[in-house]
């Protein structure tokens, strides 16, 4: 989920320990009409927790947050957070449009929303370029200083709009493969949604442009780049179309599954990573904390939930060490029921409140979750079952509670 991912990345902690498993306008109200009540949880990053920006401030560098933030009202502004400078960063956490003016009251129940610091634009502007605008300019502001940029796309989340040309370009390109596919007498198209895939378009061509900044400025021998998501891809509709669809893995955002926990990672460290090499340790944004006090000297502040992933950087083949991944979700989305999960190696075990169930899955054998094997793994499930519980404990998860109102109607 985009809030409790975006804190991880900020402190290297674990959102159920920061108390923010879910997004801001959902933490202080949560449903009273489900078989279980979630909790009450933080609606803003705390004040007290070092941050990215404050981290590397210390350390002499101009940091600038650009797009999305999401993570408190604005006395919780990246301002309030180490950032020097703040464009497009409020507590919404989606723009009314991704056309100019982006602002309007016709989505989110009326509620008038706006992306501030993109300046007068004209018709036809659209966010994820002008966001990208701002980045750029940050660049060749920041000079000799070195520079942090935290820039956060709104792409690909809703409301899904590309390009007109773009959209139609993927149009036509669906119905040629639809058209190669009958011919072949083969399965359908998973992927379906062209104006998603005219967002994925734009978001792919802004991050050219970053990179592009980079080298003009001769820039890019000595600039860490890290991509990365906060969440997997969003399966429900808008405007009667299936979003995006996340096979072979099982599920979407929201969800403690595959499709909602695996995400897109791709790190550039000159001097430290070999160009074009793959790593298959899992990994979770908690340690990108960690990993950017090692690489830049940073003085890390402490303990974190995350690692340093510089032995990987500087060998794929490397070993964490690490034990366990842990995940906690104890709320309702349209994708799930609260829900804790724990990986370990090959073994991933998801346990859900609502009626305590587990399931079990070994991720090796099937990634997309599709054959439960608790019952023939009775010591591994119980292992892991006490682990995820030791965990909750540990780090002071806060959990949902029985609903003595619900009737079930």
């Amino acid at each position: 989920m985009c809030s409790p991912t975006r804190a991880s990345i900020q402190t290297g902690k674990h959102p159920a320990r920061l108390h923010v498993t879910i997004w801001h306008e959902a933490a202080k109200n949560p449903p009273k009409n489900r078989k279980m009540v979630p909790p009450v949880v933080e609606d803003h990053l705390p004040h007290g927790e070092v941050t990215l920006g404050e981290m590397l401030k210390e350390r002499g560098y101009l940091t600038a947050h650009v797009g999305k933030w999401h993570m408190g009202m604005a006395s919780h502004y990246p301002e309030s957070q180490g950032y020097d400078t703040n464009v497009g960063g409020t507590y919404w956490g989606a723009p009314q449009t991704f056309f100019h003016p982006y602002k309007g009251n016709q989505r989110f129940g009326g509620e008038y929303r706006y992306v501030p610091g993109l300046g007068v634009g004209k018709e036809g502007d659209y966010l994820t370029d002008k966001l990208t605008d701002a980045a750029l300019k940050v660049i060749d502001e920041a000079g000799e200083r070195p520079f942090f940029l935290n820039l956060c796309y709104h792409t690909p989340h809703t409301p899904i709009e590309g390009k007109k040309e773009l959209v139609e370009r993927y149009r036509a390109k669906l119905k040629l493969m639809e058209g190669r596919q009958a011919g072949a007498q083969v399965g359908g198209l998973r992927h379906q949604n062209a104006t998603y895939a005219a967002m994925i378009h734009s978001l792919d061509e802004n991050v050219g442009r970053v990179l592009d900044k980079l080298k003009e400025r001769g820039l890019e021998r000595d600039t860490i780049v890290i991509f990365t998501s906060d969440n997997g891809g969003y399966i429900g509709r808008f405007n009667g179309e299936q979003v995006t669809n996340n096979a072979p893995l099982r599920s979407g955002k929201g969800s403690a599954y595959q499709g909602g926990v695996r995400i897109p990672l791709i790190v550039r460290a000159p001097g430290v990573t070999k160009a074009g090499t793959v790593c298959g340790e899992p990994v979770t944004t908690m340690d990108f904390f960690p990993t950017i006090a090692a690489l830049t000297g940073a003085a890390d502040h402490g303990k974190h939930d995350g690692v340093s992933l510089v032995p990987l950087l500087r060998e794929a083949g490397a070993k964490l060490g690490r034990e366990r991944l842990y995940f906690h979700y104890p709320h309702y989305y349209e994708t799930t029921s609260p829900v804790s999960a724990v990986r370990e190696g090959e073994w991933k075990l998801l346990e859900y409140f609502e009626d305590g169930h587990v399931e079990l899955y070994n991720l090796e054998r099937d990634p997309g979750e599709r054959r439960e094997v608790s019952a023939e793994n009775g010591a591994v499930t119980q292992r892991l079952r006490r682990a995820l519980e030791e965990w909750r404990r540990e780090v002071g998860a806060q959990m949902p509670v029985a609903n003595a109102g619900y009737t079930g109607k």
